[in-house]
């Protein structure tokens, strides 16, 4: 099923779903979810729920080492989103974010980035997990664009991306370009050694590449306001400055202590 299939519109007060975003301006749109950045402990291990049991249904080799949280989780310049059932509260979708404002993206340990990235401010999502079924097409989406919210809150020039086939396809089809266009799929370290697509996407042209293709996620990220998407203020997470407070607390799993061999 294409990433592109019709997003939930929930329905307004008078009970009509919510007209589309090119009739009526800048809509508001109701999910049926919530996403926001981790801020404790608990908010962290669920998060880390449902991105182990994503990772498990396709590379359950690489998954077990992510079965605990990661010291990536706790790094200053990163912040983890956690998408939640309204219905219940349960986690339906997560995504880990960091920046290259104070040291390299992890994608870097595997590569050096051309020298149009050179000098950019970059920022890199991964770990990204979502719940199977229907409404994970839609979590997968509004994940997307709380990522790209909180681009524009940081300045960033470019998102990085990497993706193993076939999840490489849906970034070409946010129009995503490819990094290394002639060098195909590259082993990364900090993804388990899995070969990845290395791609890229410029945010400043992000509104008008959407409006010029006529894409059909326009709408959805520049014409309906979402008041469940909510990535906070540009703020090390509390559990970011938890972490800082007390470095012996528990013992963590080390990205640099994975065997993948």
């Amino acid at each position: 099923m294409s990433l592109f299939d019709p997003v939930f519109q929930a329905p307004n007060a008078s009970g009509r779903a919510a007209l589309p975003a090119h009739a009526a301006g800048r809509a508001i749109e109701r999910l049926p979810f919530t996403i926001r950045r981790v801020e404790t402990e608990a908010d962290l291990l669920k998060a880390v729920q449902i991105r182990h049991a994503a990772y498990a249904r396709h590379v359950p080799d690489f998954a077990r080492s992510l079965a605990l949280p990661e010291a990536a989780d706790y790094e200053a310049d990163t912040i983890v989103l956690l998408a939640e059932s309204k219905l219940d509260g349960s986690a339906l979708g997560s995504t880990r974010i960091r920046t290259n404002l104070d040291r390299p993206l992890g994608v870097e340990e595997s590569i050096v980035l051309p020298d149009w990235l050179q000098g950019r401010r970059l920022v890199e999502a991964t770990r990204l997990g979502i719940d199977e079924g229907r409404v994970g097409r839609v979590v997968k989406v509004a994940l997307i664009k709380a990522c790209f919210l909180y681009c524009q809150q940081h300045a960033i020039d470019y998102s990085v991306a990497t993706g193993r086939p076939p999840v490489d396809r849906q970034y070409e089809q946010m129009l995503f370009t490819d990094v290394f266009p002639d060098q195909g799929l590259v082993p990364l370290r900090h993804v388990g050694n899995i070969p990845h697509r290395v791609m890229a996407f410029e945010i400043a042209s992000f509104e008008q590449r959407y409006t010029d293709a006529r894409h059909p996620l326009l709408n959805f990220f520049f014409h309906t306001h979402h008041p469940d998407i909510d990535i906070g203020a540009s703020a090390a997470p509390l559990v970011a400055k938890a972490r800082r407070a007390n470095l012996n607390e528990r013992p963590m799993l080390l990205e640099s202590e994975f065997s993948f061999a």
